[in-house]
């Protein structure tokens, strides 16, 4: 069972390595938050509405044309800096951007709902003994809430929140947060397989980390984007490629 899924997606049979006979051995599991165990853009959608009506409350501009400029520079690319500032500018706004930004990072929500099989497949993990953290870029503590929010939070080992190291300058693709994971679970980085949405961030990073692979999932903004490094190769969603990785590392070695 092979999980190259794309015909750009230079990859591995997760089967066959792990049966080889010199294979290492899975040891632990990390998996990206956004686009990778839930949509995100039903997140991002509630936060730039935040961001519109604390606009018109303080600074009395229009909610709706504001929403409607930032979606469409968040939908450029939602990991970009600055979208508050071009939305702005877009409509001819002069007011500062800090309370904005601000009711940006307040955004909260009661409650997210994980992509199909999501949560099932994290304790299937789980019940195999095999450790999982998470590990994300963003603001800390609206990263944590999403885990709650999700529901998901109790079934990580882990929780690796890139911007919580010291430095935004350590998001990923840096090797760090992989490695500070695969150290609180203790766990070798060389016995730790990463899953993500973004090749440029997720699997180029778990190279960099020394991880012993990485899965690339087409969901969420980035899915149309070629898989670039070469992983495990490519899976539909995270559902998927966690029940296919818990499987395969169950799979007997083969005897020389």
């Amino acid at each position: 069972m092979n999980g190259n899924l794309c015909p750009d997606c230079a990859g591995t049979d997760v089967e066959g390595f792990f049966a080889a006979p010199a294979a290492p051995r899975l040891a632990a599991v990390s998996v990206d938050l956004d686009d990778t165990l839930y949509p995100q853009e039903a997140w991002l959608d509630g936060a730039l509405r935040t961001v519109a009506h604390e606009a018109a409350r303080r600074f009395g501009l229009p909610a709706q044309r504001l929403y409607e400029a930032l979606a469409g520079q968040a939908g450029r690319g939602s990991d970009r800096g600055g979208i508050i500032d071009r939305a702005l500018a877009g409509i001819g706004a002069d007011v500062p951007v800090e309370p904005l930004v601000e009711a940006f990072r307040s955004h909260r929500v009661g409650c997210l709902s994980p992509y199909p099989g999501v949560e099932a497949a994290l304790q299937n993990v789980r019940r195999a003994g095999i450790p999982v953290a998470v590990v994300t870029d963003g603001f800390p503590p609206q990263q944590r809430d999403k885990l709650a929010a999700l529901g998901l939070d109790h079934l990580f080992d882990a929780i690796v929140v890139s911007d919580e190291l010291g430095t935004r300058e350590l998001r990923k693709p840096r090797p760090e947060p992989f490695l500070v994971a695969a150290r609180r679970l203790g766990v070798p980085p060389r016995g730790m397989v990463h899953v993500g949405d973004r090749p440029e961030k997720d699997v180029a990073g778990a190279r960099a980390a020394g991880l012993l692979g990485a899965i690339r999932v087409r969901t969420g903004e980035y899915r149309h984007r070629p898989c670039g490094e070469p992983g495990f190769g490519c899976f539909p969603d995270a559902a998927s490629a966690l029940v296919h990785l818990t499987w395969a590392a169950r799979v007997p070695r083969h005897r020389p």
